[in-house]
């Protein structure tokens, strides 16, 4: 049944660390092979074997349409005979942007990057040069990439500067770095009793990294009144949510504004982009404007924005898709909560928008520390192992979160409930 992924795997493992170029593709935490996917079809991932999966992953968001949609790969093939790259500006920047900013009231300009990781690394630095600051806030479960500053984790106490969470990021790197409980409004306020040098918090309002646990409105609250009140910039990492919550991401479903955004992968429908924004007043100090340098040769590359730009459209023309997603996430998730609640297994859902997320837990965590202590991740690989044989593909940790598409069906959505059941029962 997988034995050609199999194969495929042995192979990678000789010339590929860990034979994947992103460690959550290895599979460890739910065990097994991970299938090596050969093509996509619609909703649909067929691997090397030919095993078909219906797909909950999405290529980790930006597949809203599915993979191979017809719109955005005619838009990707004239493009590319167009040229792959030009290394200089070319007008889909600008009608990108220009979709971006015509969507936002507090946002001007975008500068396009080529990962999630580099637009936030971007954004900070943006916030460091703006506010003559150093010091940046993160919260613990959120991921922002795996730049140096942020590979950080929790010290003790209540609030404290971070240590490095991986070898080869030197201590001097990290201690700028405030690690904060998420959720946690006293733990917050005392990191800014604790340090009046702090430039930016960084936070993702619907964090994709711990499974799906969105940030209470209290406490977004609480962080842009702190950073108000500081002179400190408040960035909304919706390198995830952003254009999968809802149209305007995280945006659309808090009240609370940030100073700046970043994006990623959703805004190029399946290629490689990133991208922060802000206000005239801030993007105006980077370089070549002002003084705060940043670069990239692939930046703004063609055939990502025809991809993105095609994408973003098909939203805006039809805004009632995101009503269809959510029915369809929850349709699911709900779905799951019964089957769990008839077999006798704790599950706790959620979702916002397209993201969707459950554990395997007694009560719904609310942090990376909850979702660490309280979830039962045994159970989860279970499940996910056999949903694999079954053809359905989720999200290979209970730390990462699942995502909607258009092309996922109703009676698909029901086979999959009926697939996880004939599992629970042998819980």
């Amino acid at each position: 049944m997988f034995e050609n992924s199999i194969k495929a795997y042995e192979d990678a493992k000789k010339v590929i660390p860990g034979g994947v170029d992103s460690p959550v593709r290895a599979f460890k935490s739910v065990g097994g092979t991970p299938p090596f996917i050969d093509r996509g079809e619609g909703a649909y991932l067929v691997d090397v074997d030919g095993n078909r999966y219906l797909d909950f992953v999405q290529s980790w968001g930006p597949l809203i349409f599915g993979h191979c949609n017809e719109d955005i790969e005619n838009a990707v093939l004239d493009t590319v005979k167009k040229g792959l790259s030009f290394g200089a500006p070319s007008v889909l920047e600008t009608q990108l942007a220009a979709e971006i900013v015509d969507m936002y009231d507090n946002i001007d300009k975008v500068r396009f990057v080529s990962s999630g990781t580099e637009a936030t690394m971007s954004a900070i630095r943006l916030a460091r040069g703006v506010t003559g600051k150093n010091n940046i806030l993160k919260f613990e479960g959120c991921y922002h990439g795996h730049s140096d500053s942020l590979l950080v984790q929790a010290g003790s106490g209540l609030a404290t500067f971070g240590t490095p969470s991986s070898p080869g990021v030197p201590a001097d790197f990290t201690k700028h770095t405030i690690v904060c409980e998420f959720n946690n409004i006293e733990n917050l306020r005392q990191c800014f009793k604790d340090s009046d040098d702090i430039a930016c918090i960084i936070i993702e309002p619907i964090a994709g990294n711990m499974g799906l646990v969105p940030a209470s409105e209290e406490f977004l609250a609480e962080c842009r009144k702190l950073c108000n009140e500081n002179g400190t910039l408040l960035i909304l990492d919706e390198v995830m949510s952003g254009f999968r919550a809802s149209l305007t991401g995280a945006h659309g479903v808090i009240n609370v504004k940030a100073d700046i955004i970043t994006f990623g992968k959703v805004i190029g429908a399946g290629m490689p982009v990133g991208a922060f924004a802000s206000t005239s007043d801030i993007m105006e100090q980077l370089s070549p404007n002002g003084a705060i340098y940043q670069a990239g040769t692939l930046s703004g590359n063609p055939v990502a924005m025809a991809s993105g730009l095609t994408s973003l459209k098909k939203l805006k023309a039809n805004p009632e898709i995101y009503d269809e997603l959510e029915r369809k996430s929850k349709k699911l998730v709900n779905g799951l909560k019964e089957v769990a609640d008839k077999n006798g297994v704790a599950l706790q859902v959620d979702t916002r928008g397209s993201m969707f997320g459950f554990f395997f837990a007694e009560k719904m965590p609310t942090n990376f520390s909850e979702v660490s202590n309280l979830c039962d991740f045994d159970r989860f690989a279970k499940f996910h192992h056999e949903m694999i044989k079954k053809g359905f593909y989720f999200a290979c940790s209970q730390y990462e979160v699942g995502f909607m598409s258009t092309v996922i069906t109703d009676e698909e959505i029901d086979a999959c409930i009926n697939a996880a059941d004939d599992i629970m029962k042998n819980f």
